[in-house]
């Protein structure tokens, strides 16, 4: 069974341990995490970039993959007394490996695109290694 991504819930009785048959478990990456997204739906909307959720995890799959050299993109961001720095995360990709992974997005419908930076990080956590 291959790594999924979860909808975390914050409604009563939910457990992350009850919603995951990953027997590696699953982990909480929304926006307060570690590899919480740094780029808002609020802001991509001001911006009119399309499509905003969709916008938020494109950018952040950019960020990860080209850092700075990707132009307009800083290494870290703050928001409030967060701080979202593309090393760290980078560099713990492999804690994310072979677990399913939570976020608050909502689920993609069948054959749709899933439009959520958890998505992003489970195709590089669990990309293949050249040997």
């Amino acid at each position: 069974m291959s790594p999924a991504r979860i909808q975390r819930r914050r409604t009563a009785g939910w457990r992350l341990a009850d919603a995951t048959t990953n027997p590696n478990g699953a982990i909480i990456v929304s926006r307060p995490s570690r590899f919480g997204n740094p780029f808002t739906i609020k802001d991509a909307i001001e911006a009119e970039m399309g499509e905003p959720r969709s916008a938020c995890a494109v950018n952040y799959r950019e960020w990860l993959r080209v850092g700075t050299a990707g132009g307009w993109y800083e290494e870290t961001y703050r928001i409030g007394k967060q701080v979202f720095d593309r090393r760290r995360v980078l560099a713990e990709l492999h804690l994310l490996r072979g677990k399913d992974l939570a976020c608050t997005c909502p689920l993609p419908a069948e054959g749709q695109p899933d439009h959520c930076h958890a998505a992003v990080l489970l195709k590089l956590a669990n990309k293949e290694t050249a040997s």
